[in-house]
């Protein structure tokens, strides 16, 4: 019996810090990126409803698979069963650190 694996992925997109589970996680036929696909949310029917868990669920409603840049990804987990999912903001200090290290190299022309 094949066992059922669930991932947390940690990403940075626009500013924020995404924390979402998923169902599978690999490397994309396009070089540089990681997929993600199988997106798992809390249940729907919950009287008490996460803001930013379903800013999340409306960003990914629809989506089959979402292909993230290598260098944008932070984290990758394989976890038991999934949590809520989470949107916060880079602070500052974590932001600049975070492009310098993430800039591409351009050489100058000359």
């Amino acid at each position: 019996m094949s066992e059922k694996h669930i991932y947390k992925v940690v990403f940075v997109n626009q500013e924020q810090v995404y924390e979402v589970y998923v169902k599978n996680v690999y490397q994309g036929e396009m070089y540089g990126f990681v997929v993600i696909e199988g997106f798992l949310f809390g249940e729907k029917s919950s009287i008490v409803v996460d803001p930013t868990e379903e800013k999340l669920r409306i960003e990914f409603e629809g989506v089959e698979r979402t292909f993230i840049p290598m260098h944008k990804v932070v984290r990758i987990d394989q976890v038991k069963k999934h949590g809520t999912a989470k949107m916060t903001s880079v602070n500052k200090d974590a932001e600049e650190s975070f492009r310098k290290v993430t800039t591409l190299y351009t050489p100058d022309k000359k």
